[in-house]
């Protein structure tokens, strides 16, 4: 569960401490050497935090009864894994790596619906958007049966650095599009690769499907035209798994 800290001093001892922080509330126009110190302890520590400012009463809302000093910090429930040293691990390994990117979701239930089935399916991790992403918080953790607290979770700054780094890792890249003229049974998934999820309105983003190896989609036979992503997701993960051990 998301944990809330109150108060200029305390979210600095918190940074420096290592807590993972997601985004911090900031009060508006608010200034003086303590706020110059959060800022300088939050580029110390490489977090990449949002820093959002609020009029007080959205601080006052937030913190009911506690003395916020202009300073609300929502820490993360998980600790986040660096991408590059889980891809070098699961080489190291001897695992053909399965990764996957969800892009930009913002319902927390199919976050926590595709974590729980990919740590049942052995993925090796799941990346999510820095930005523009639901968070992972209790309602998360509870879709996912505890799941998302087991399997590597990793924060993307930037879409088309991240799969870039993926693809020069000789990882290939498939997104799930309606657009797409392949079915997701036409083609290889016994090679390292990585499954995008767009997001529940838009899809996959532009970038993403650019950079991708092979769109695929699943055929409809119904009147609706698409699927919930996290059934999608589990049918996507569950082919991986099927091709994988044919033999």
């Amino acid at each position: 569960m998301n944990s809330i800290i109150y108060g200029i001093r305390p979210v600095i001892e918190a940074i420096r401490e290592g807590k993972q922080i997601d985004k911090i509330l900031l009060q508006t126009n608010l200034t003086g050497e303590n706020i110059r110190q959060l800022k300088d302890e939050l580029r110390v520590s490489n977090q990449n935090v949002k820093l959002q400012y609020v009029p007080v009463e959205k601080l006052n809302s937030v913190s009911k009864c506690a003395n916020h000093q202009g300073v609300v910090a929502y820490c993360s429930p998980v600790e986040y894994s660096d991408l590059e040293t889980i891809v070098m691990q699961i080489f190291e390994q001897g695992k053909c790596p399965f990764i996957l990117f969800l892009d930009h979701l913002t319902d927390v239930r199919n976050v926590g619906a595709i974590a729980r089935t990919a740590e049942c399916a052995g993925v090796d991790c799941i990346i999510l958007p820095h930005e523009g992403t639901a968070q992972i918080n209790s309602d998360a953790i509870k879709t996912s049966a505890g799941a998302i607290l087991r399997i590597p979770v990793c924060k993307s700054f930037n879409t088309k650095t991240t799969l870039n780094f993926l693809r020069q890792s000789g990882i290939k890249i498939y997104s799930a599009s309606e657009k797409a003229n392949k079915i997701y049974t036409g083609v290889n998934m016994q090679e390292p690769l990585c499954i995008i999820a767009g997001a529940e309105d838009k899809g996959v983003s532009k970038d993403a499907l650019k950079m991708s190896d092979e769109l695929l989609k699943i055929p409809m036979q119904g009147e609706i035209e698409s699927l919930n992503v996290s059934v999608a997701t589990g049918i996507l993960i569950y082919e991986v798994i099927r091709q994988r051990t044919l033999n």
